[in-house]
């Protein structure tokens, strides 16, 4: 079982990773499958696959903040 990582990594106001000060990135969620824990999200640089381990639940059209491939915090919600 994997450890709840959740909220472990959350971008500051310069949106860089507070823990290794990379640079996490801004996108939007077009789909989720929830089988493999993945979401199509668009980036600036175009659609990608996204790890969704370290974030609770999401849905199409949430934002999220991306870091190497792994979705590390929830930024905003679609109603």
């Amino acid at each position: 079982m994997s450890p709840d990582l959740t909220g472990s990594c959350i971008p500051g106001a310069d949106e860089r990773c507070s823990i290794c000060a990379d640079e996490a990135i801004r996108g939007t969620v077009v789909a989720v499958n929830r089988e493999s824990l993945t979401a199509e999200v668009l980036l600036p640089a175009g659609l990608s696959t996204v790890a969704l381990d370290l974030v609770g639940n999401v849905a199409a059209g949430d934002e999220l903040m991306v870091h190497l491939g792994f979705a590390i915090a929830l930024v905003g919600r679609h109603d």
